[in-house]
């Protein structure tokens, strides 16, 4: 199955919330949606007498993301589903896109029943690489995205790592998959299993190449490449033009795919292995028919986020275009048939082969003449037999 849909709340929605969202992009005929956590911001307060006996999951008009017990540095979170005590330190979202957990679950409940696949994708600006507070707000916003993603009843919480900075390749890498793998085992311990993405990146100094991304996979089990296929051929200097380019990347993420792919899609304008900016698909020199024919070629089940300026319009768009390609498939097939019926058509049946021709009848009168022929030699010795004859004769009276 093919997917399609925004990078976020439609433009064209009167709305700007995340129900008017998810009902426009059903209105559009689109089916998925990548929810933008822009922003994870959290403030925290002292829980009182009045909040003591409640979960997190319970309270009404506020989404509570974490709880910690204790003091100093016996402080630990407790699981969301554990009932709050006086005294506690509750972090809330500053910035919710839903009310509370009911809310979200609501939210899940419309989006299943008009057939829209939800994905998170975390703030852009992310540092995994860092030793700093950069690094503890970019794992907490991981953390966040993945709560909602869990309550959202969500695919996939999609997230980008880092720039390198002063690190060697190397060592970032290093940083980043202890760093995962951190985040990975936060994820079991609360109940979240929703697949972590890692994306890809457009730009050189920033950590994903796509084989960057296949060898994080490997190294910690669970992650699941994100292709942005935007950002692939940006870093590539415009390295994605055949099917067989695509296929190739299908190929390296299929072991880690389970069948579904998350992708995105835009145009792209890029100089130097650097992506500049998105543009409309039609702008851009990345063309999404041979991406469309590979998909075709391996029935590949996937969904493809469109992050272009036009957002569900060009999403709409690379719809279209499949639906032609397939179109002209199916036109190139059936006129293949109609050939090899013709030529079929062109071969008669058994029972409509025409009889075989008659033996002609043999010409009596060149009998006739063969006969003559053959009577003819008996004749001229009869008058051979007569000259001799004639001799003898003659002798004989000469003898007398």
């Amino acid at each position: 199955m093919i997917r399609y849909g925004p990078s976020g709340i439609p433009l064209s929605c009167k709305g700007r919330t995340l129900r008017d969202g998810i009902e426009d992009v059903h209105i559009l005929g689109l089916t998925a949606m990548e929810i933008q956590v822009l922003r994870t911001n959290t403030y925290e307060r002292m829980a009182g007498e009045e909040e003591a006996n409640i979960t997190p999951l319970e309270f009404s008009g506020e989404l509570i993301v974490e709880v910690l017990r204790g003091g100093g540095k016996k402080k630990e979170s407790i699981p969301l589903y554990e009932e709050i005590k006086k005294g506690d330190l509750i972090y809330s979202m500053s910035n919710p896109i839903a009310r509370d957990y009911t809310h979200l679950g609501e939210l899940a409940e419309i989006a299943k029943n008009l057939d829209v696949e939800l994905s998170i994708h975390t703030p852009y600006y992310m540092d995994l690489v860092s030793d700093n507070d950069l690094l503890y707000k970019s794992l907490d916003s991981i953390k966040w995205a993945g709560l909602l993603a869990k309550h959202l009843d969500a695919t996939m919480m999609v997230t980008h790592l880092g720039m390198y900075g002063n690190a060697s390749k190397k060592k970032a890498a290093t940083a980043i998959t202890d760093n995962m793998i951190f985040l990975k085992e936060w994820f079991l311990d609360n109940d979240i299993h929703v697949p972590i993405g890692v994306e890809t990146s457009g730009r050189q100094e920033i950590f994903g190449t796509f084989s960057e991304m296949i060898k994080l996979c490997k190294d910690v089990p669970g992650l699941v490449p994100i292709i942005n296929f935007s950002h692939i051929h940006a870093r590539g200097n415009g390295a994605l033009k055949k099917k067989e380019d695509f296929q190739e990347l299908f190929d390296k993420a299929s072991q880690f795919a389970d069948g579904f792919y998350h992708t995105h899609f835009s145009g792209v304008e890029h100089e130097g292995g650097n992506e500049i900016r998105y543009t409309p698909i039609k702008k851009g020199d990345l063309k999404f028919e041979p991406l469309a024919e590979c998909i075709l070629d391996n029935n590949i089940d996937l969904t493809l986020i469109c992050g272009s300026p036009l957002l569900e319009h060009d999403a709409i768009y690379m719809k279209v275009i499949l639906e032609r390609v397939l179109s002209k498939r199916e036109a190139r097939a059936e006129r293949q048939k109609q050939k090899e019926n013709d030529k079929q058509d062109e071969i008669p049946k058994e029972d409509e082969m025409p009889d075989k021709p008659k033996a002609k009848p043999k010409d009596k009168s060149k009998d006739k003449k063969q006969d003559k022929k053959q009577d003819k030699k008996p004749k001229e010795d009869k008058k051979q037999d007569k000259k001799k004859d004639g001799k003898k004769a003659k002798k004989t009276k000469k003898k007398k």
